[in-house]
Order: structure tokens, then sequence, then C-alpha cells
């Protein structure tokens, strides 16, 4: 199998001949500038970084660092607004093109929410007056093309598409989160409104960028948290009642403009909506954040395996950072065990590798991934047939 057959396959729920390996195929598994670093020192690699998210300050990982980690998949990002393009803030910030106000604190790694230009007490006519995105700003799709283009050309690897967040992110930053959690239990006039305002820019991004690169990529992944750490950020009553109804709207959107994989990103535990996931076509939760409740890899592969995949697993809070080589390669080998078995599942970080993370952990779980022969193929003696077909 070549990389882009491994993945596809993986995302079918067909055992791959290895398991697949993801690290900058999205902007949710790549790694922070600082970090990053060690890598371009580590495998000599002197180009300037470019981003792939300027919030989280992560990077496009370069072909070079790609190559000689064995990575199955490619990112394919959108294009920078030119019409909404970022205007730059004092003293180290900016406004983007949702008119959301972010800061770098000092010695911070990260841009932090300064302003949430509609929140406090506003009424229906305020959301409507709102001067919101133009989906059709040529800049977001500038650059699709021919990324998909190269990729096809040059390499044998899946082609990942980053998809506009649906609409939980974008309506949380604009309202401000406090906003946002009473609007849900008092005001919830206000709250659909600003959730529907926001999903039709989204759409309309969404529609246009697939129409441009849809029918040629592998995957397309939507990212737009509704988890926390213990339990969903809100009710499961609320959920079913405002979040599920929308997403999967969008997400019937990109399955009637794509024949990709539909990967969708949500952090924290989101074990309780696994079964509503399903039921709107998520084909692969991304990241399986372990360390949240209930995330339990075995568990959620014994009841869901079969109905949709996983992607992620490699634990970012405690072991990359703080584990020792040793205790790397043991997480990759359990991830792989409790997911991989009958295909369904891609190896990577639970989210970005973060600049506290040890260049020998970093590439202790890339490179045991792809050393490591499970149990399960052992046993059933797949990989030598497939290695042989």
């Amino acid at each position: 199998m070549n990389h882009r057959e491994r993945l596809i396959a993986a995302l079918s729920h067909q055992q791959p001949d290895k398991i697949p390996i993801d690290v900058g195929g999205t902007v949710d598994s790549s790694i922070v500038v600082e970090g990053y670093a060690k890598l371009k020192e580590h495998f000599g690699i002197e180009a300037e970084d470019s981003l792939c998210n300027r919030m989280m300050r992560v990077v496009k990982v370069d072909e070079n660092i790609l190559q000689a980690l064995d990575i199955d998949t490619r990112g394919v990002f959108m294009g920078a607004p030119i019409k909404g393009a970022d205007q730059e803030l004092e003293p180290d910030g900016y406004r983007d093109l949702w008119g959301i106000e972010r800061i770098k604190p000092p010695q911070s790694y990260y841009y932090d929410l300064r302003n949430s230009p509609l929140s406090g007490a506003i009424s229906l006519d305020d959301i409507r007056k709102y001067p919101w995105p133009d989906p059709d700003d040529p800049g977001i799709l500038q650059g699709l093309k021919e990324r998909v283009a190269w990729i096809r050309e040059n390499t044998d690897c899946a082609a990942v598409l980053a998809l506009p967040a649906p609409f939980i992110h974008v309506s949380q930053y604009l309202r401000g989160f406090e906003d946002w959690y009473c609007d849900i239990a008092l005001n919830a006039k206000v709250f659909d409104a600003l959730c529907d305002a926001v999903l039709e820019v989204s759409l309309e991004i969404c529609k246009n960028v697939l129409k441009e690169v849809g029918q040629q990529v592998d995957v397309a992944l939507a990212g737009d948290d509704i988890g926390a750490q213990q339990a969903l950020q809100i009710s499961p009553e609320a959920y079913a009642k405002y979040i599920k109804p929308r997403h999967a709207k969008y997400f019937r959107q990109v399955h009637d403009l794509s024949p990709a994989k539909l990967v969708y990103h949500t952090c924290g535990s989101v074990v309780s909506i696994m079964q509503d996931l399903i039921e709107i076509a998520v084909d692969a939760i991304h990241p399986v954040q372990v360390s949240a409740a209930g995330m339990d890899p075995a568990g959620l592969k014994k009841n869901y395996g079969d109905r949709i995949a996983f992607w992620g697993g490699v634990d970012t809070q405690q072991i990359l950072p703080r584990g020792s080589v040793e205790d790397v390669k043991r997480t990759v080998e359990q991830c792989i065990e409790d997911m991989g078995a009958g295909g369904g599942y891609v190896l990577a970080a639970v989210h970005n590798i973060q600049p506290d993370v040890p260049l020998e952990n970093i590439l202790a779980m890339f490179e045991h991934a792809r050393e490591y022969v499970p149990s399960f193929e052992k046993k059933e003696g797949v990989r030598s047939t497939l290695l042989t077909d």
C-alpha cells in the first residue's frame, strides 16, 4: 500500500498494511513554532516557518520532515482572506475576519481572546446588522488547487482539507464564553440567531472550498469543540436541540459536495454523543483525547469502532511532555493495540505538539509507530500478506 491507500483503508475500516500516522495534516495535529524548531534543527531544515493557524501558532510542517518521518498525510489549508485580512493591533495582537480581537501576552506561546465584539446586552437587530465576513473573498480559495495538484504530482500521500469551523468556535469568540453559556439557558432567541448567522457564512465558505477541490481531496476535516475535560460543554439536551441539527446540516453539505472522508475535530469528553456523531455521518473522530472522562480507546473501539474511525490518541497532557521515551513507545503500542485492529485508526498526538515536548519523544512517537508490529497482525499474518501482494 502507498501512503494514501493506507489512510483511506483505515478510514474505511479495512486493515492497512501499517497503521497510518499523521503530523501536520490538520491545524490540530501539527506542532507549535518553538517545538518545531527542535525538529528543524534535527533534520537540518533552514526554511522560514509558515503558519497554518495564527492563534495557536502552529506550522505547516516541511515536506522533508514529513518524508523523513514517513507521514501519510499532507495538509491542504485555506488561503488568507483579502478583504477580511487580519488587522494588526498593538502591542502584539490582531483582529480577524470575524472582527474578533486577540493578543499574545509577553512570554506566552499563543494568542488569547481580548475582545468579543457581540458581548453584553445585544438584540436580534445587532446580530442582523453585524458586519459579517464575505464568504466569497477570493483570498480564501487562493492556492488550494495548486496545493492539491502538488500533493498528487509529488507524493503518494493523502490530501487532508481543512474546512472552516461550522459555528461553535466562532459564536463563542464573538459573544464571549460567559454570555454564550448564559444565552443557552436564558436567551435562546439570541443564541439561535447568532449560531445561524455564523453557520450561514461558514456553509458558504465551505461550499466554495469544496467546489474548488472537494472532488480531489481524500479527507475533509471540520473542527468545532463541544467537549470539555469531564463531559460535554453543555447538557445533552442542549446539544440535541442546538448543536446536532446544525452540525448535521454542515456535514450533509460536505458529503453532498465531496467523496472525501469527513473527520470531525472536537477535544474533550464526547463519549456521550458518539452515537449522535455516527447518525450525522461523521466518518472519524479526532483527536480521541484519552485524558478526558470516558474516552477510553479500548472501550470506544469496542462500542463504536465498526461505525466510526479514530484519529489521535497519543496523550499530549502528560506522556509526550513529561514521559520518557519508553513511556511514549508504550503509549504508541497501546493506542495501536486498542484501536488498530480491523482498520479504523490513524495514529497522531491528541493535539498540537507543544514547545515543552522533548525532541526524542517526538521522534519516538513516529518512529515506533512505524516499527511496531501489533499482536493482531502477528496473530493473523496481516502484514506479511499485505506486503507480498
